[in-house]
């Protein structure tokens, strides 16, 4: 691991006022993929920032009915939350299909919406990647790409965004909340947080450089049934290959949003105007621009079989 220095902040201003002043500093709370990255010498950041004890470690109500998820809420309690059990199902279950609880223990809610691609060639540093390093080319292509994107990808790189609860958020239509430098605040949409890779694939998200992220908002509850169905490879402790989040609802209507295929959650709300004809429908219109390698092709009929067996115990629940 590279040489470091590390502060510990005790505000938000303290923080982003750390962040600015320092170049190639980093933001640490959880650690539980920045620590992974340095050690392999992936992440080398000249500064280390602790944002462990600035707060923003709860859960609140909106006025208008919804709730104000604290940044450094800790993934075991936000999926533990009564209000999220009962009013968003989506999200509890999909933090629950991550990681393991040792690691959910630790794990912040901004932590888990920046955590970093597990693209098996991002992690090794004898690989081209233009994810760790612009321009050097991407070696996942035409490479081992069973686990990696289908659709949303491009000729710079075809990772895929590894968190199960960004793809919920993605769902129940979360903002995110920040504060930079200047004591401004911002608020973007979970829609437009992650950027897809285009020739900039280092560029994962729409934060500025002098940016915190406070918290994640979330609406009024939606109604219908919630699910979240994770395929992977092993019962636990494995990232998807597909995942689908879906809210449904008695008269065939619904939203669906899925993991594991795209760099970010991938949601396309004119797709779900084809609920009522069923998963096949959602599915094509879903994935309608999809160009898998040879490797994972089997991830486009998998999302349909997936969603259609979300739709299928929904009918029988």
């Amino acid at each position: 691991m590279k040489a470091f220095t590390y502060e510990r902040a005790r505000t938000p201003h303290e923080a982003v006022t750390a962040l600015a002043r320092t170049p190639g500093a980093r933001i640490i709370a959880g650690g539980t993929n920045l620590l992974d990255l340095m050690k392999l010498q992936i992440e080398t950041p000249d500064h280390l920032i602790d944002i462990g004890r600035i707060g923003l470690d709860t859960i609140d109500d909106t006025p208008d009915g919804g709730l104000r998820i604290g940044a450094l809420v800790r993934n075991t309690d936000l999926a533990a939350d009564m209000r999220v059990r009962r009013h968003y199902g989506v999200l509890s279950r999909a933090l629950l299909a991550g990681a393991s609880g040792q690691l959910r223990n630790k794990a912040t809610t901004s932590g888990n919406l920046l955590q970093r691609t597990r693209c098996p060639y991002f992690y090794d540093p004898n690989q081209p990647c233009n994810k760790r390093q612009p321009g050097a080319g991407c070696a996942a292509i035409g490479g081992v790409s069973r686990q990696l994107g289908i659709i949303g990808t491009s000729e710079a790189c075809i990772a895929t965004h590894p968190s199960d609860m960004a793809v919920a958020m993605r769902l129940l239509d979360a903002t995110v909340e920040t504060i930079n430098v200047r004591g401004q605040s911002r608020h973007i949409s979970i829609a437009d947080f992650h950027r897809l890779p285009g020739k900039t694939p280092h560029i994962e998200t729409s934060l500025h450089s002098d940016e915190l992220i406070t918290s994640l908002t979330l609406p009024p509850p939606v109604g219908g049934h919630h699910f979240y169905r994770k395929v992977r490879d092993r019962a636990s402790y494995a990232f998807a290959l597909v995942s689908v989040a879906a809210i449904l609802q008695k008269d065939g209507t619904g939203r669906v949003a899925v993991g594991g295929i795209a760099p970010k959650p991938w949601r396309i709300e004119a797709a779900e105007s084809e609920m009522p004809k069923g998963s096949e429908a959602v599915a094509a219109r879903l994935l309608a621009d999809a160009s898998p390698t040879p490797a994972n092709a089997f991830k486009v009929p998998l999302v349909e079989r997936t969603l259609a067996a979300v739709i299928q115990e929904a009918k029988a629940s």
